[in-house]
């Protein structure tokens, strides 16, 4: 149908013939998502008429297709500007239930005309700056939270209460403002952790654990695994600071419930692996916002038969989180949105909890047998992370070292024993360890168990390298003194030519285990060496 007849047919304002038209228009531009540029004007009259058809007192079928034309027309990003005005947003958000007022509202509008209200108002915020900065000056986020509250009381329909959630995503995710007004006033993390163990479906055995039956938990319907998801998003948005900030102890009760919560979320399945994937990918994210204190709900549940036991503690949950880390080694496909939020969660749980980093290190780094290959090369745990110490991406490099790092309670001798110090350097550089050294963290005085393999071949083991190399011939063999001289100094005017034309810059050292250009670390070296005479009252 011509837009010009449809444009024609809303301005004459006979209801029943718009929404014969209005249907039509909509089944031929259901899959409409590109469009042409000389109908933008008409679009935009359009739209304007819609809006203004859509204030008066239509039947709920009108109603649907007035706001279905409005989805349609609200892809197009040229074409907003009619709905991105008070008064628009104000029909579209009364339209969806949510538009805010002093009263609280009881009264629900027809399920359909909300869901379509919802939909296009997760079209134009999402694509409208000017219409996120306007649902903040209607506070739309305190009519939503409203009917969120109300879940437990009001029978609504799956696809409402998904876009509603879809929605509080998006305005949490685009606005700042958003955030901060959900999390403190509106109480948002108390308000989306109820509403997570709703939609989970759970009951409690303990104050931090979810009572399950003997064997394996039954997948999480389709449905409920999208709404989970979508919750765990809005969460993520408004705890994203606090993991850097203290809490006092009424936040970490709350936090900690949300955690044991998310604990579950690690031990179930969705529908399907990919689904699964998914739901567990936004569990992690989150549970990497949560304050380091309160990660111990990781480990609280009881041991209980079936469950996996390290030290008398329960480690389901951390062993899943390690399953989780090589699924996606294995994948490597966008390694660090994919991979750093998990190898930063098992990190940090390893550096407050011993049981977690014992647990972590007899897996992934488990006494050395083989001295032969490099530490990079194999498919062990290990091999696969030590590999990722050298990758382009300097985030995940850095993740990959801390994690085996903090596995080596932050000793320099043990890490470069597991990864060899060509892969280390990197973090030993960052760090200031070159020289070797420790850093200062609380960990147990408990010593590395050597293999017999690696006590046999230790003295001939290559700590650049980290394996044992085969012995090379002696370049120099068959050479005079003369000879042997004049190679030498042939070697150090090379490297004088390449330092005065600034190819290479000779570093090292300095005694704080920092590197620097060589003139700085002799300097220092020799200001370390003078003033440790001095302190010996040497002249």
């Amino acid at each position: 149908m011509e837009l010009r007849t449809v444009v024609a047919t809303v301005e004459s304002g006979e209801q029943d013939t718009i929404l014969k038209v209005l249907q039509i228009y909509n089944r031929e531009k259901s899959q409409c998502f590109t469009f042409d540029d000389e109908e933008r004007e008409e679009r935009k009259k359009m739209a304007q008429l819609l809006v203004t058809f859509l204030e008066r007192e239509l039947q709920p079928s009108c109603q649907v297709a007035c706001l279905e034309s409005i989805r349609i027309l609200s892809r197009d990003k040229y074409c907003l500007d009619p709905f991105t005005t008070k008064e628009g947003l104000k029909t579209l958000s009364r339209h969806a239930g949510i538009d805010y007022s002093e009263e609280l509202i009881r009264e629900v509008p027809d399920l359909d005309v909300i869901l379509e209200a919802l939909k296009c108002l997760c079209n134009i915020v999402f694509s409208s700056p000017r219409a996120q900065e306007l649902t903040t000056e209607a506070r739309l986020v305190v009519g939503l939270a409203r009917r969120i509250k109300l879940y437990n009381e009001r029978s609504l329909p799956h696809e409402v209460k998904f876009f509603d959630l879809r929605l509080l995503f998006l305005l949490t995710a685009l606005r700042v403002d958003i955030r901060q007004q959900l999390a403190q006033e509106l109480r948002g993390i108390s308000l989306m952790t109820d509403t997570l163990e709703l939609t989970l479906g759970v009951k409690w055995m303990d104050p931090y654990e979810v009572a399950t039956k003997e064997g394996l938990l039954p997948p999480l319907p389709r449905q409920e695994t999208e709404r989970a998801m979508e919750i765990l998003k809005v969460l993520f948005n408004i705890t994203f600071d606090s993991s850097k900030r203290e809490v006092d102890e009424e936040d970490a009760v709350l936090y900690r419930h949300l955690g044991a919560l998310l604990r579950h979320c690690l031990m179930i399945s969705a529908d399907g692996e990919d689904r699964t994937e998914e739901f567990h990918s936004h569990t992690v994210n989150l549970l990497g916002n949560l304050p380091l204190k309160c990660l111990d709900v990781l480990l609280t549940p009881k041991v209980r038969p079936g469950s996996l036991e390290y030290m008398g503690v329960n480690m389901d949950a951390v062993s899943i989180l390690l399953d989780f880390l090589e699924r996606r080694l294995d994948r490597g496909h966008k390694l660090k949105e994919s991979l750093t939020p998990v190898l930063n969660l098992l990190t940090e749980s390893a550096r407050v909890h011993r049981q977690t980093r014992k647990f972590l290190k007899a897996k992934v780094l488990p006494p050395l047998r083989d001295v032969r290959n490099r530490p990079e090369v194999g498919n062990s745990l290990r091999n696969k992370l030590v590999r990722l110490m050298t990758h382009i991406d300097t985030d995940v490099k850095h993740c990959a070292a801390e994690f085996l790092f903090v596995l080596c309670k932050e000793s320099v001798s043990r890490f470069v024993k597991y990864t060899g110090y060509g892969n280390a350097a990197g973090l030993l550089a960052a760090r200031g360890l070159m020289a070797g050294g420790r850093e200062e963290g609380e960990y147990s005085e408990d010593e590395d168990t050597d293999t017999e393999e690696y006590k046999e071949a230790k003295a001939n083991i290559n700590p650049v390298t980290g394996r044992v190399e085969e012995k090379l011939p002696n370049p120099m063999e068959g050479m005079t003194e003369e000879q042997k001289e004049y190679e030498a100094m042939k070697l150090v005017n090379m490297f004088d030519k390449l330092s005065r034309e600034q190819v290479i810059q000779p570093m090292g050292i300095t005694p704080s285990g920092n590197l620097a250009p060589m003139e700085n670390a002799i300097h220092d070296m020799a200001d370390e060496r003078s003033s440790s005479d001095s302190d010996l009252g040497l002249d």
